[in-house]
């Protein structure tokens, strides 16, 4: 089913459900041109206000200066080439948008790719992950649960991310870049950057000309060039800032971006060092376990020496003690489920390998 509307070249229109998926794209025609399934698109239309409902998939060609209202899109949405602002309530699936002007977003239940946005971009909330390029004015993104990756950034920027960030920015004087993330962070800027730098998080590395690594440092404020711009991170994991453009090679690790129909060549991967980095921390914390296993195996021990005189017999993983009121001694505990889980979970995020997962298990479990 097609219909044709005329409601002028900059028409307003709003969106209430689509059962769906939605396409839309901006075109240089006056008239609204809708497509679905027959008997399940409704339209009503008041002069340049026209309302669109369809049961099924949807498919939109309006005119370039269209404003958009979206209340409910259930399936997957992808919008483009439009002059006009697009307001969007909810998206059940994955949202896209291309060459589109300001931008505010309630939630995505999937993941957001965006590209060439002209005017501000606010999201509320993105349950999955997020990819950014070329934004001309300013970004707030207020709750990110997965990964964010962004490139060209012109305005300032406010981002809080549950998982990696990875940042590609040009810093612009007087512009503020502020982000937390869960996980680490990757800065990537040009060798000329002129910005101050505040940076948080559990190990700060930067790689940059004439400044100096503090190893044991968990926050640094840093300057860079005139410092004009001011970027402010704090994560929960690590912290790589460089000028190297060629820092990462793939981004699979920041999430399924490519699945959004992003052009991810050239862009930043994990942090180099992170799986050195996950495999010290997951072996201190198998150390720790160890030795606490130890300490409780020698407080049961000296309880038991108060009974009487010791004669201590060790056979495999037990230790007897054959004194008149003695009693078996328990081995080491065996690797809890909680301890096994987090250990297998490093192994499936690529962050230690499988030799150094057998070796974690085995000091857990009291071996070499």
């Amino acid at each position: 089913m097609s219909q044709t509307i005329s409601a002028g070249r900059a028409p307003k229109i709003l969106i209430e459900s689509v059962a769906g998926d939605l396409s839309l794209v901006g075109w240089e025609g006056d008239d609204i041109l809708v497509k679905g399934e027959e008997g399940l698109i409704q339209v009503r239309q008041d002069g340049d206000q026209v309302r669109i409902s369809c049961e099924d998939d949807l498919s939109l060609r309006v005119p370039k200066a269209a404003s958009i209202s979206i209340e409910k899109i259930a399936g997957d949405a992808s919008i483009r080439s439009l002059s006009g602002g697009v307001q969007l309530k909810e998206v059940g699936g994955d949202l896209s948008l291309r060459g589109v002007n300001t931008v505010s977003i309630d939630t995505v239940h999937a993941d957001l790719s965006l590209r060439d946005v002209k005017g501000n971009l606010l999201v509320k909330n993105a349950h999955g992950d997020v990819a950014i390029r070329e934004v001309d004015g300013d970004i707030s993104l207020e709750t990110v649960a997965d990964d964010l990756a962004l490139r060209d950034a012109r305005g300032n920027l406010g981002a809080n991310v549950a998982g990696d960030v990875v940042l590609y920015l040009n810093p612009q004087a007087g512009n503020v870049y502020t982000v937390n993330a869960g996980d680490d962070i990757l800065l990537v800027m040009p060798p000329t950057a002129n910005a101050t730098l505040r940076l948080n998080a559990d190990e700060i590395d930067v790689e940059w000309k004439g400044v100096k690594n503090d190893e044991d440092a968990t926050s640094r404020v840093i300057t860079l060039g005139d410092g004009s711009a001011t970027v402010s991170l704090t994560a929960g994991g690590d912290i790589r800032v460089t000028n190297q453009a060629d820092a990462g090679e793939t981004a699979e690790d920041f999430g399924n971006f490519a699945g959004i129909g992003m052009d991810w060549s050239g862009f930043g991967e994990r942090i180099s060092r992170q799986v050195e980095q996950a495999t010290r921390r997951a072996a201190k914390q198998a150390s720790e376990a160890v030795r606490r296993a130890d300490e409780a195996a020698r407080r049961m021990d000296q309880k038991f020496s108060r009974r009487g005189p010791k004669i201590n017999v060790g056979v495999g993983r037990w230790n007897w003690d054959l004194s008149p009121k003695g009693v078996p001694m328990p081995p080491k505990p065996p690797v809890s489920e909680e301890e096994r889980m987090a250990i297998l979970k490093m192994l499936q995020e690529k962050k230690i390998t499988a030799e150094e997962a057998e070796k974690l298990l085995a000091a857990l479990e009291g071996g070499e």
